[in-house]
């Protein structure tokens, strides 16, 4: 496929205008004309069923917490790529992104860090210890659903789940032998593929994948991105009483950028690389009518690779060059029983053991010399916890739970959740009450040469609250919810560059910070064929110790990267058979960053941006034509960007410009 289609962006309305007619015409009228059907329902869904806040299936409006679901033919449909724009969508979430496709791209959530988020692939975490993560890689084709849930979590989910959880579903294999394939180009050089084949039964069912995505980036040069994903999932009900799911992902991504810390454009021979594989093994089996036994083991293996090498032979004076090298394991066992109790209450009772490694190497060239370094380290945690689902009266739900953790640095350390809803009416009730962690970072804790880690480290802390209100209006066609959230975050790590000794550690924990806010989102669909949705959050952050970083964590200050205001709408409306249009705009109001071209970095304000993205699908055939069964064709149009807007996500690092994208879907299968 060309790489470069013709309806690339070229800085003016014309070409996208005449894309959308395009795409927009053969359609025909709305399909608020044709009948309702059980597959075009004309109300807002309300109670699908969602696991992740409680690890058992629960209808959404029985769940305290808050959450938001995505599901992958949505996102598909609306022309999103990668998880971090799905989660753009979500009430608290801010989604930071380095520039163009592959630069790092982080999740702040609820004002909290952005290491403060626990992400899981089919329950296995993909954060590195101590709760970094970098979403960059996390690309919708393989994606069956999304899970966030909002407030801390770590009673289930242990370390990093301070301000929320984010889980990815990935896809398994429907009834019957069925597949599917998609390609799409345009602008900034973009080309992508997927294909999958599933076969499913009673008892067995196989689904493989795999997606390619490419780009050339938004810079002059030394600026292109490749990701590649393979995945799979095999599930087994060998009989009534027991089922398992084994499922993979393998990723490989290489990433070419110019940039420096500042955003200087100066580096033509710096890359990164990274990918790894996960996977996870979830089995259960039901003991007696009301005891189910569950095991979920897992295991991630990453690895990443930074190269800067000088930009010509002359290039030989100051540090010129640099490589490093990390590869990253985690081993993980979770083992619990569910009892149902009563038809309205499951108790559970579970143990985990997790063991993490590292492995990192580095070498800076300079002319002062070679400077090499390098850690070889591990840990282990170990957890027991108990959680208590129950209905005592008809509409009302309640959440209990607690564990303990013991980590191999920082010994033991326990945390609790609980949470309550109630239906009164059309009215939901919700609110929750917990405290959450994260542990340091190996790097904290065990960096040698230039910096000192300090295996003293106790974990970072939070208590947090939240209560809310949903209301079901206009018989099931509308849903509003307002919910209000408070955090404090105590024992914050922070690096200081003159400790009190030449031997002492740079790492110690002695900041705090609070963030509070008000999340409001409504759903509303007027006629059968449109979907109506808007969210906004206010959030007020503050550095409460700033610990031995005055400037960028300043005492009453707002926290860095954080936006007060933020919030989108958007509009989906289904077209004939199969045909969908949908148009988003994204708000980001303004943030306070740090300019690091400078020393001593100076506070800055970013302003506000707004970016419209517009998507359709157009199909050509159904699965019967011409008188046999054949394959499904679509064609698929996205315009991101859709008014050219200039903005900076990260100080010093522009975003992507319009950028115009076709493709072609094909399904099939019986």
């Amino acid at each position: 496929m060309n790489a470069r289609l013709a309806l690339a962006a070229a800085g003016t309305r014309g070409p996208v205008l005449a894309a959308v007619a395009a795409l927009l015409v053969p359609l025909g009228p709305l399909a608020a004309q044709q009948p309702d059907s059980p597959d075009r329902p004309d109300t807002v869904r309300l109670a699908p069923i969602v696991v992740t806040a409680t690890r058992v299936p629960v209808p959404l409006g029985s769940v305290a917490s808050s959450i938001t679901l995505e599901t992958g033919d949505e996102l598909r449909a609306r022309g999103v790529a990668t998880v971090a724009d799905a989660l753009r969508d979500v009430p608290g979430a801010h989604v930071l992104e380095t520039g163009p496709f592959g630069g790092v791209t982080s999740l702040f959530l609820r004002g909290g860090e952005s290491d403060y988020v626990r992400v899981l692939v089919d329950g296995v975490p993909l954060n590195a210890p101590g709760g970094g993560m970098d979403l960059s890689s996390l690309l919708t084709a393989d994606v069956d659903r999304i899970e966030i849930v909002r407030g801390p979590a770590s009673v289930l989910y242990g370390s990093d789940a301070v301000t929320g959880v984010v889980q990815v579903f990935t896809r398994s294999a429907g009834r019957g032998l069925g597949w599917d394939a998609s390609a799409q180009g345009g602008s900034f050089g973009e080309r992508a593929w997927s294909a999958r084949v599933s076969r499913g039964g009673d008892r067995t069912g196989l689904s493989l994948g795999w997606s390619h995505f490419a780009d050339d980036g938004i810079y002059a040069f030394n600026n292109h991105y490749r990701d590649d994903v393979l995945d799979g999932a095999l599930t087994l009900a060998p009989d009534g009483r027991t089922s398992a799911r084994l499922s993979a992902r393998y990723t490989n991504d290489l990433y070419h950028y110019p940039t420096d810390a500042s955003g200087n454009v100066s580096y033509h021979n710096q890359w990164q690389s990274g990918g790894g594989l996960v996977a996870s093994l979830d089995a259960g089996r039901w003991l007696t009518p009301a005891l189910e036994a569950r095991v979920l083991l897992g295991m991630t293996e990453s690895s990443g690779r930074v190269d800067q090498e000088p930009n010509t032979p002359a290039d030989t004076t100051g540090f010129y060059a640099f490589r490093s090298f990390d590869r990253l394991s985690r081993r993980s066992a979770d083992a619990r029983l569910d009892l149902h109790a009563a038809a309205s209450t499951v108790l559970t009772a579970g143990a985990a053991l997790e063991t993490e490694a590292e492995r990192a190497s580095s070498l800076s060239l300079s002319s002062f010399g070679p400077s090499p370094g390098g850690m070889t380290v591990s840990r282990w945690n170990r957890a027991l916890y108990a959680q208590a689902l129950a209905e005592p009266q008809r509409g009302l739900a309640l959440t209990g739970g607690a564990r303990l953790e013991r980590n191999q640095e920082f010994g033991a350390f326990t945390t609790w959740r609980a949470g309550a809803a109630y239906h009164a009416g059309a009215a939901r009730l919700h609110a929750t009450v917990g405290t959450g962690f994260k542990e340091p970072s190996f790097f904290e804790n065990f960096a040698t040469g230039f910096v000192v880690g300090n295996p003293a480290l106790k974990p970072e802390r939070s208590t947090s609250w939240d209560a809310g209100v949903e209301l079901v209006l206009a018989g099931g066609r509308a849903t509003v919810g307002a919910t209000w959230f408070s955090q404090r975050f105590r024992n914050l790590i922070q690096y200081s560059s003159a400790p009190p000794t030449p031997t002492s550690p740079n790492y110690y924990n002695v900041a705090a910070a609070k963030a509070s806010g008000l999340e409001l989102e409504a759903r509303v669909a007027p006629a059968g064929a449109l979907a109506l949705s808007a969210q906004y959050t206010w959030t007020n952050t503050e550095a409460q110790d700033s610990g031995y970083d005055g400037a960028a964590f300043a005492e009453g200050q707002r926290l860095l990267r954080r936006p007060t205001h933020a919030g989108s709408v958007g509009a989906t409306a289904r077209l004939g058979a199969g045909g969908s249009a949908s148009l988003t705009a994204y708000y980001t109001g303004n943030r306070v960053d740090e300019d690091f071209s400078s020393f001593p970095a100076a506070r800055v304000v970013l302003p506000a941006w707004v970016r419209v993205d517009l998507a359709g699908v157009a199909p050509l055939l159904g699965r019967k034509h011409g008188g046999g069964a054949g394959p499904a064709v679509a064609l698929t149009l996205k315009v991101e960007n859709l008014f050219d807007a200039r903005y900076q996500q990260l100080l010093n690092f522009p975003s992507r410009r319009r950028g115009v994208f076709l493709g072609v879907k094909l399904a099939g299968g019986f």
